[in-house]
């Protein structure tokens, strides 16, 4: 057997234990249930919500700024 087909054969083989092991790893978790998910994914939204205000409100502000600075010296 030529390396090439030695090498290939050697990838062939860790996958198939890459993916025995990701299938043991996924029987050990424990899978939440609707209402933690539910409660999950309402924070998770409220969070991004109030991230998103934050970056708005200071994209705004830096806006005005710039656009003060600028018609100090255009206008």
């Amino acid at each position: 057997m030529g390396s090439e087909a030695m090498a290939v054969a050697e990838n062939i083989q860790k996958t198939k234990v890459f993916v025995d092991q990701t299938v043991d790893e996924m029987k050990k978790v424990t899978w939440p249930d609707w209402a933690q998910l539910r409660q999950a994914t309402l924070v998770i939204l409220v969070f991004v919500i109030i991230v998103a205000g934050i970056i708005w409100a200071m994209d705004l502000g830096v806006s005005r700024i710039i656009n003060l600075v600028i018609d100090l010296f255009v206008g």
